[in-house]
């Protein structure tokens, strides 16, 4: 087994996958990626599995060294990556040397990159997933951020690296995180306990992420909203999306690292296929809000899903040249 040598770890670099979908019943928070789209796109250009653990980075991106030959993807935010002060390619397969190293510059948009390499991030699995839940401590390593001086410990690719050097998706086929769109939701399960002025300016009205998120949720700041028997009901369950409205009657999107019950009334659920573009927005961002029916929900998450499955199977990268 090869390592990656963490020199700087960046603002907040963790160990992820997708996530411990099968504990929620035992109230286990899900965790994983916060774009699972990015994450599994950059696992198909180094030849892995989709689940196989990457490094979810935040903002600010770490400096890395690798003690071997290897073939690593970024994907997702573009944090300016660069490979021995050069500038890289993201979205694309690369050869990296022993002795190279990785660091980031500026963030030119969005909130998280991934750093895929072939075989995958080889730390113990926690309730089946390797991903770091940093509030409960368990995960990734030591169920912590990375810190300087970590050894990433890294698999065995199931593919040669000159089968992968190159490999890259067409642009048609890449999630658009620059521009700024709707994030649309399903309404429900507790509209009926907001007047519908607050729905009204739910759906008109922007809202800001504020600093005060995280992995776990985010607040956001905007026209109040007003509750006509109050914000608090029996808990219930709650999932990666769920719009929380608290006394403030300010917003709460709830994230990757959510818990799995609630006693906030719940205007609505972000769709699935929306939530990786909600996860690369960063505090200070703007964002605005959609209805739309249950049916085109599930429409478009068939395909993202299609187009996923369709890249895995190779159909849609460029051959390398």
């Amino acid at each position: 087994m090869e390592f990656v040598t963490v020199i700087k770890p960046g603002f907040l670099t963790t160990v992820q996958d997708l996530g411990r979908r099968h504990y929620r019943i035992f109230g286990v928070s899900v965790s994983g990626v916060m774009d699972s789209v990015s994450f599994r796109l950059a696992n198909i250009l180094v030849g892995n599995d989709l689940n196989e653990a990457a490094l979810e980075v935040t903002l600010v991106g770490p400096r890395l060294q690798f003690n071997a030959s290897s073939v690593i993807a970024i994907t997702g935010a573009d944090l300016t990556p660069l490979l021995n002060g050069q500038p890289i390619q993201m979205w694309k397969a690369l050869k990296v040397q022993k002795g190279d190293e990785l660091h980031f510059g500026g963030c030119q948009y969005g909130a998280r990159s991934y750093i895929a390499f072939a075989g995958g991030v080889q730390v113990p699995m926690v309730m089946g997933s390797r991903s770091t839940y940093v509030r409960g401590e368990y995960g990734g390593i030591d169920g912590r951020p990375l810190k300087a001086g970590d050894e990433i410990p890294i698999g065995t690719s199931r593919f040669q690296f000159s089968q992968l050097h190159g490999r890259r998706i067409r642009p048609t086929d890449l999630p658009e995180f620059e521009r700024e769109r709707p994030i649309q939701f399903i309404l429900g399960p507790d509209h009926q306990e907001f007047t519908e002025q607050s729905i009204e300016t739910f759906i008109h009205s922007p809202y800001i992420v504020t600093n005060d998120s995280d992995r776990m949720g985010y607040r956001l700041q905007g026209a109040q909203l007003e509750h006509i028997n109050g914000a608090d009901i029996i808990s219930d369950f709650i999932t990666i999306g769920t719009i929380q409205v608290p006394g403030s009657g300010q917003p709460i999107v709830h994230m990757a690292d959510c818990g799995t019950s609630g006693g906030y009334t719940k205007l609505g659920v972000v769709i699935g296929a929306d939530i990786p573009y909600l996860a690369q927005r960063k505090p200070g961002d703007r964002i605005c809000f959609e209805p739309v029916e249950i049916e085109e929900a599930q429409e478009k998450w068939k395909f993202q899903e299609q187009l996923i499955s369709q890249l895995e199977l190779s159909a849609n990268f460029i051959p390398i040249r």
